[in-house]
């Protein structure tokens, strides 16, 4: 069979490798092409445009590169129509992949299309429900309560399994378990915009805890800053620059040992609750003051966290916006640290976690849910 695949960010050029390989696993003369980056390619899928000029966020970049993602648009659209493959994935990068659906379904109607990994529709923008679910043949979901979500509107998605939840536990089964230190752990983003707003404030909250802890207990505690792939080291150096913290890119042994982590919203809190550290989340938003009379209208959900949505109840602390500063964090962290109860309630709701994401392997889960229906 002809697969034809789209990822426009190094995650899910991530998510659609392993896809491939089980695929391939399946139909070995299967040949596979797409949008996408270096593990896609490895994998052995024939990539047309590099996901690295297709990552375009927020508003201000996607206007100064309107041009490039108009010709990456053309591009995608010659190659369906030349390629004519039986099977279209798609992986999340919902503005540019819900074009490309609607395209597909317009001039190639023979093709099946399927959404693995799609928009987090339940978090926000939740009126693409409605085009998703009109456009795909079938709707993959990795989070156990996207299939209710849009069941609520009539439609159907199946749960085929969390890959955050799988690589975790295939990492813990070549590492062996080693006891937490006094090590607070730094987990500030992947983006550069993001880092740059965050790690400020999450490094002058940990020092000053830090500090007060050595000077009233005589407890030592070391700080490390978890780096992002694709980040070069030089451009933490101006915030790690006259200072004791040390920086790893190793994230999984950092916080996998860690007695405590601070951790910008998005999935490294997920990550960080399957490795058992107890954390605080924080999130920048610009113009926060105004965050409260938005939230309802923007955002359909009750939580900003993975960790919060996925128990359906407040596990973590959730430092959103305005209640991002230095002193709240502050604050928690010191808690973490000196409340033993509130640790423990904190890990044994992470294991309820785990159990609600279960273990079913997410990318052979999809690759025989697609292979099997053709």
């Amino acid at each position: 069979m002809r697969y034809f695949l789209i990822a426009g960010e190094a995650s899910g050029d991530l998510h659609a490798a392993h896809l491939i390989t089980e695929l391939r696993r399946r139909d070995p003369a299967a040949s596979f092409t797409g949008l996408g980056g270096d593990r896609m390619r490895e994998a052995g899928c024939k990539i047309l445009i590099h996901c690295r000029e297709m990552a375009y966020m927020g508003v201000v970049a996607v206007l100064q590169n309107l041009s490039k993602i108009r010709t990456n648009m053309r591009t995608a659209k010659a190659a369906l129509l030349s390629r004519n493959p039986d099977v279209l994935v798609l992986i999340d990068y919902p503005s540019f992949n819900l074009k490309i659906a609607a395209f597909c379904r317009k001039h190639l109607p023979n093709t099946k299309i399927y959404y693995y990994i799609p928009p987090k529709v339940w978090a926000w923008k939740t009126w693409r429900v409605h085009q998703i679910a009109r456009l795909c043949d079938e709707v993959l979901g990795i989070f156990p309560f996207e299939p209710a979500f849009y069941a609520r509107y009539g439609y159907h998605c199946r749960y085929v399994g969390n890959p955050t939840a799988e690589e975790i536990t295939q990492w813990e089964t070549h590492h062996e378990s080693i006891p937490r230190d006094q090590t607070i752990a730094i987990l500030p983003g992947s983006r550069k915009g993001e880092i740059s707003k965050c790690l400020p404030t999450m490094l002058a909250a940990a020092n000053a805890v830090v500090q007060r802890i050595d000077a009233e207990q005589g407890e030592h505690y070391e700080i490390v800053v978890a780096t992002a792939p694709g980040v070069e080291d030089n451009f933490y150096a101006p915030y790690l620059r006259d200072t004791h913290i040390r920086s790893t890119r190793d994230t999984y042994s950092l916080v996998s040992h860690a007695q405590a982590a601070i951790v910008n919203s998005g999935t490294a809190t997920l990550e960080t609750a399957l490795l058992g550290c107890p954390q605080v989340a924080v999130y920048h938003i610009a113009c926060s003051k105004h965050l409260m009379w938005l939230k309802p209208i923007v955002f359909s959900i009750p939580h900003f966290t993975l960790v919060n949505l996925i128990a359906e109840r407040k596990v973590i602390r959730e430092l959103v916006g305005g209640y991002f500063t230095q002193t709240n964090i502050e604050q928690e962290l010191t808690r973490l640290l000196t409340d033993p109860a509130y640790r423990s309630s904190m890990q044994t709701a992470y294991q309820d976690i785990a159990h609600r994401l279960g273990t079913t392997p997410a990318a052979e889960n999809a690759a025989q849910l697609i292979f099997q229906e053709h």
